[in-house]
């Protein structure tokens, strides 16, 4: 039997031998050395030869290289997914925008409401405050109500025999005015309306408000046009009429300031409850919030 196989063996290697190799495939399946054919994995140099192809292909084209993130150590690589899109950085952005959402808003609605305020004696149905008068100043000149146009007034109602009250409130006056005029210089006009007529001449006048203010306007007229002036702009005054010349009297009226718009009309009544600082800043408010 071994015999039989050994004599087809030496017939079968001389035509293997002699056989043409032309298909590389036969000649791998027969061969018996390691096939020198595998295929390799791209290396650094490969990839740098084709992307300087490509950049030389595509010159205006910018190259783009991919550069992952490789964490140095297992903390790193916990904390970095720990945090996932959020950064300290995130979170100033968002504090730092809600902050200024905020003050926008609590902006806005004190604009509205001072716009409200300055509106309401504007509807219909509504009593108007303040109206047009015919005086004379502390220098005997003739003063109207066209004479306040054009800028903010401030008016206070008063008398000079008064003992507490109004020399209060005109210092008071006076350190407004001096706010305002710091933050807007000539952009508003002091006002003292005398409720005694018949005791405040110009001369008077002049005297008294110069202990207060050099640029107090001083107003005074007759009786009647004083009594047309309270009238107009919702003032109480309790002002004898006829009275005797030496006697002594007092006189209640009304303590608040008339704030009026540069077109005469009626902005906001400022009290007593207000102290100089937040009248002056409510005056400023309102000259921000003017649009002719």
């Amino acid at each position: 039997m071994s015999r039989s196989l050994a004599a087809p063996q030496k017939l079968l290697r001389p035509l293997l031998q002699s056989c043409p190799r032309t298909q590389p495939r036969c000649q791998r399946l027969l061969s018996t050395q390691p096939s020198s054919c595998r295929p390799r994995r791209p290396t650094t140099q490969r990839c740098t030869l084709d992307s300087s192809r490509s950049a030389a292909a595509f010159p205006n084209r910018p190259f783009l290289e991919q550069r992952r993130y490789k964490a140095k150590t297992v903390e790193e690589a916990k904390s970095r997914y720990r945090t996932g899109p959020f950064s300290w950085k995130a979170g100033l952005l968002f504090v730092i925008t809600s902050a200024g959402l905020v003050w926008y808003f609590e902006h806005e609605k004190q604009r509205m409401q001072r716009k409200r305020v300055a509106e309401a004696t504007k509807g219909v149905g509504r009593p108007k405050v303040g109206g047009e008068f015919q005086l004379v100043d502390q220098e005997g000149r003739p003063f109207s109500s066209e004479d306040l146009k054009g800028r903010y007034s401030l008016i206070y109602f008063g008398f000079t025999h008064c003992p507490d009250i109004c020399p209060e409130e005109l210092d008071k006056m006076a350190r407004m005015f001096d706010m305002v005029e710091a933050k807007a210089p000539g952009a508003l006009t002091p006002v003292f309306i005398t409720c005694d007529p018949a005791r405040d001449d110009p001369a008077i006048l002049k005297a008294y408000l110069a202990e207060f203010h050099e640029r107090f306007v001083g107003l005074t007229g007759t009786y009647e046009q004083i009594k047309d002036v309270c009238k107009a702009y919702r003032v109480y005054f309790s002002t004898p009429r006829d009275v005797p010349p030496g006697k002594d009297y007092l006189v209640d009226h009304s303590i608040y300031f008339y704030l009026m718009d540069p077109e005469g009309d009626f902005v906001e009544a400022l009290g007593r409850q207000h102290s100089p600082e937040q009248a002056a800043r409510i005056i400023l408010d309102h000259m921000k919030d003017w649009k002719r």
